[in-house]
């Protein structure tokens, strides 16, 4: 499946993973759903099994669904909602799951499994008609037979277990979760193949979940899932923590390569960037800014902290950050201002962050984004991934241990001053007075980067402080750092970029502030990915 097929099938989806449940009807007796054949079960037993199966041919399970699930819209595939009466967990605690049923692009069968967590024994829930409610979606029931399977699972946590889900995993490998807005907004994925390497991308299948009933008043419950695909399968535990205001899922992952793979990408993450205080190109809305994370920020195994903001380009480009055990990294919403969106629909403002933190040495390697372009805000254009050193070879098996922190920011933040935003404009002029006023005007690019935080907090407006900034070609001038609004305590930090070529190639540009007095290093490391327009553009008539 090419990405921007399954991006625009989960995109015209997204609605359905936060639609309110209040209309359903809830049963106070509760029968087991779970009605398969008792098996035991450990995470021992699956790893074992991802791994044997890695050793024969792919099988693709995909369904041939009746016309009545082939042929719908999206807005049918929405309509069809779960009965709350028949939820996994009988909403007896403080969580509950429902499935998602089978239709138009979700032709891969999810066998979904309940796990006794005293006995360790094992049932499958398996599909019919009655768990769900088909009355506003125009299915013809008639047409559903057998055991179709579910295409995936979703979340509910009181108190908010009649409003909106907190988890759900729905096509591949794709799995969001929110924070206490409410909102969903990027997604993580299990794992990535061979994304940008010249041939189609590949992605795989979670088939089969296994839950661990949890506790009557617990927040947590544990999650397993396989994983298959043509080049890779994989055994997967999640330990997912629904706390007050953030999701945290502990992920235990063992992968198992059929096939060479060129580029595997651990912890994947995929976003939208169409536009912010940076990238203006298709920013012509009502909307100052539209995105639903701003910046790649990474923390590095040698403690250098990062800051990426997030471009719209005009085409494809990818990046590689090499690293060695890297401390973290994520796609952050950092600005949650209502005033900075103007947004009433889509709600960028609650958009939460995703922040990955390595529990076990991932060794060397390299942070990869991708940026693709995109004409709005329908189509995920962010992907951004850990890829290990070494490519990957048939019959190998790896293992990876992280955390995923879903919430409003990361759990931890620079102790030096972070960038808060980066503008850019026209250049080549004093600030105040327009191009060409007054004086010849040759061509150039302004960047201001707003620092605040850490050892600028208190800091005496008048300290003599300085940036220091790189570039891959042209040439940069007309420094100046400005204190920011007395209630913002940070620096501005400002320069023209001068093009000294008629080249359009990318220019990488690396920043950060120190005091002059004793070169102290003041900020984490400013990274920008500049596109200079050809040279008959570069004028401002």
């Amino acid at each position: 499946m090419h990405r921007r097929s399954l991006l625009k099938a989960s995109t015209a989806l997204a609605a359905c993973t936060g639609l309110p449940a209040s209309f359903l009807l809830a049963s106070p007796a509760f029968a087991d759903i779970a009605d398969g054949e008792a098996k035991p079960f450990s995470f021992e037993r699956l790893q074992d099994r991802a791994k044997a199966l890695a050793t024969r041919p792919y099988v693709d399970t995909r369904e041939v669904l009746p016309p009545t699930l082939a042929n719908m819209t999206p807005q049918q595939f929405n309509a069809i909602q779960y009965d709350a009466a028949h939820s996994l967990w009988g909403r007896k605690g403080k969580l509950d799951v429902q499935f998602f049923h089978v239709g138009m692009g979700f032709r891969t069968p999810v066998r979904m499994h309940s796990i006794d967590p005293k006995t360790r024994i094992a049932k499958e829930v398996h599909f019919r008609p009655e768990l769900f409610n088909y009355d506003s979606s125009g299915v013809d029931v008639g047409q559903l037979k057998g055991d179709l399977g579910f295409s995936g699972l979703k979340v509910f946590k009181q108190p908010n277990i009649d409003k909106y889900d907190i988890v759900s995993f729905l096509g591949a490998s794709y799995f969001r979760a929110v924070d206490n807005t409410g909102q969903y907004g990027l997604s993580a994925r299990g794992v990535a193949v061979n994304t940008y390497i010249g041939t189609t991308e590949e992605f795989p299948d979670f088939v089969e979940f296994w839950f661990e009933t949890p506790a009557r008043d617990s927040t947590r419950f544990v999650l397993y899932a396989l994983m298959d695909s043509p080049s890779i399968t994989g055994a997967y535990r999640f330990d997912i923590n629904c706390l007050s205001d953030r999701v945290i899922m502990d992920i235990d992952a063992h992968v198992n390569a059929r096939k060479d793979i060129k580029q595997l990408g651990i912890a994947p993450m995929t976003s939208m960037f169409s536009c912010g205080t940076n990238e203006r190109r298709m920013c012509d809305t009502i909307h100052p800014k539209i995105h639903d994370s701003d910046r790649l920020s990474m923390w590095r195994g040698n403690g250098e902290w990062i800051c990426r903001p997030l471009n719209n380009p005009e085409r494809i480009q990818f990046n590689v950050y090499l690293d060695n055990n890297p401390r973290g990294f994520g796609l952050l919403q950092t600005d949650h201002d209502f005033r900075s969106y103007q947004d009433t629909v889509d709600w960028y403002s609650r958009r939460p962050s995703l922040w990955v933190e390595p529990t076990t040495a991932w060794g060397e390697g390299a942070i990869n984004l991708m940026e693709l372009p995109t004409t709005g805000e329908t189509l995920d254009n962010i992907v951004a991934f850990w890829n290990p050193k070494e490519p990957v070879k048939a019959g190998q098996s790896l293992h990876y241990g992280y955390k995923l922190h879903w919430a409003a920011l990361a759990p931890v933040q620079p102790t030096l001053a972070r960038v808060l935003a980066t503008r850019t404009g026209m250049g080549g002029f004093t600030e105040g007075w327009a191009p060409g006023e007054h004086y010849p005007t040759v061509w150039a690019r302004r960047f201001a980067i707003d620092f605040v935080g850490g050892p600028l907090h208190g800091m005496d407006k008048n300290e003599r402080i300085e940036s220091v900034i790189t570039v891959s070609h042209g040439r940069t001038q007309d420094f100046q750092i400005f204190a920011l609004h007395p209630e913002v305590e940070g620096f501005r930090a400002m320069f023209d970029w001068y093009p000294t070529s008629d080249s359009t190639d990318p220019v990488e540009m690396r920043g950060f502030i120190r005091r002059i007095s004793d070169k102290q290093v003041l900020s984490e490391t400013w990274l920008y990915q500049y596109f200079p327009p050809p040279p008959d553009k570069r004028r401002y008539t």
